[in-house]
């Protein structure tokens, strides 16, 4: 059985907004009284949770709270959440960046982290000269840096910017450089924060093999990523963060289902949201104003069964005159983002020159889909495709399909009924 190589134990901190530092000299001398006396911390007993969402009232949040869990040798595990959940906060203290107000962490092995760009690299030195600098501050000796400067070069892809300024980079040689020191120099444990969405996909595929590589080698590494397809290619568990505390952790692909059913949901209903959000795009003409998803019985769902026929409603409102229009809707798989369902065009034209709102139906086949999670796609547009009237990409529930006890698992595709009702 693989020991246990991180241990975090009822982990909490505390920040004080509006202010560089947390802390004052009042603040110091009640604490110090306070523990002189054999008291709790008084400032251990305010603040709010770390939920954006709403308004607080204290001036202090409680970033991380109450965090507990281990961490196995030679584990990949993913950490998930909404931004402001607390997943940087967490891996700057297991990085020891910072310190916890509560709480104890125990690490065994030595720790290599990639929090933000260039993390340990000064600007002013040759990619050459921060190799040997990132490389000692994690504590390897030069000969050890110097047996491996050959392949962290070659990795990086920067061969020929190796002895410029790492100023003159741009944030993706900076990234490139700094994972390829951070992987190549044999850390037991390797924590790596977002960072690896600046590189291409090229390179992002690199890394995510040389994590594999990592993690089978016997060290373990602590991903936090928002690519839901990288944490199910990568990771063996998955914690999820929310409002600063654990808020499930388990198998891979079901904490993923978990995240992407209860977190990501997005309101179609609420205009404002539809306009703001950058999901949402094209010229206005026509709009999409209701979209359900309905079974046999007309009652309106996001969550059916393998093989349950489906009904999909789809409300529209013209705001000019509109002569074409075709409506097409395609499923995208939550965990690759990939489309995974046949997409087919629907001429509308009839309906949409006819009056200024109108409502369709469109009985989609059984979905022969494997069990899961599937954000939804539609597209309104006219024959050209140049510049789509209206398109919602993942704005409204995701449609979740379950197993039932005489259902067969199928991987293939759906196709979309061409019968459309006016």
């Amino acid at each position: 059985m693989s020991k246990t190589i991180i241990k975090i134990e009822n982990v909490s901190k505390q920040y004080k907004l509006g202010v560089v530092s947390s802390k004052t000299v009042a603040a110091d001398l009640s604490r110090w009284w306070h523990k002189l006396r054999g008291k709790e911390d008084p400032f251990l007993k305010v603040g709010e949770a770390n939920d954006r969402s709403v308004v607080g009232n204290s001036e202090y949040v409680w970033a991380l709270k109450k965090i507990d869990f281990e961490v196995k040798q030679g584990e990949v595990l993913g950490i998930i959440g909404l931004n402001g959940a607390g997943k940087s906060t967490l891996l700057k203290i297991l990085s020891r960046v910072t310190t916890p107000t509560t709480g104890k962490i125990t690490i065994h092995g030595r720790m290599a982290s990639l929090l933000e760009v260039g993390t340990g690299f000064h600007p002013e030195l040759t990619g050459r000269e921060n190799v040997f600098l990132n490389g000692a501050i994690l504590g390897m000796s030069k000969q050890e840096i110097k047996a491996k400067f050959d392949e962290i070069v070659s990795f990086s892809g920067v061969e020929r910017y190796i002895d410029t300024p790492v100023k003159r980079y741009s944030s993706g040689m900076y990234v490139r450089l700094a994972f390829a020191v951070a992987a190549h120099l044999e850390p037991e444990i390797l924590v790596i924060d977002e960072v690896l969405a600046v590189g291409d996909a090229e390179f992002q595929k690199r890394c995510l093999g040389k994590m594999k590589d990592v993690a089978t080698a016997g060290r373990t590494v602590l991903f936090v990523s928002h690519n839901m397809g990288a944490i199910a290619d990568l990771c063996d568990r998955v914690v999820i963060l929310k409002h600063g505390q654990v808020y499930k952790m388990g198998p891979t692909e079901e904490m993923i289902n978990e995240y992407i059913n209860h977190t990501l949901h997005v309101n179609l209903k609420d205009s404002k949201t539809l306009q703001d959000t950058t999901l949402r795009r094209g010229s206005g003409e026509l709009r999409i104003v209701d979209v359900r998803l309905q079974n046999i019985e007309n009652t309106t769902q996001t969550e059916f069964e393998i093989e349950e026929p489906i009904k999909l409603t789809v409300q529209c409102e013209k705001n000019s005159s509109v002569k074409e229009a075709y409506f097409m809707m395609a499923l995208r798989s939550s965990v690759s983002r990939e489309i995974v369902s046949s997409t087919i065009k629907h001429n509308i034209s009839d309906l949409c020159q006819k009056q200024s709102s109108f409502a369709f139906e469109m009985n989609l086949n059984p979905m022969q889909l494997n069990e899961g999670i599937y954000e939804l796609y539609y597209w309104l547009g006219s024959s050209q495709n140049e510049n789509p009237y209206d398109v919602l990409d993942n704005l409204t529930t995701p449609l979740k399909i379950k197993r039932n006890n005489n259902s067969t698992k199928f991987s293939g595709y759906s196709l979309l009924n061409s019968n459309i009702n006016g």
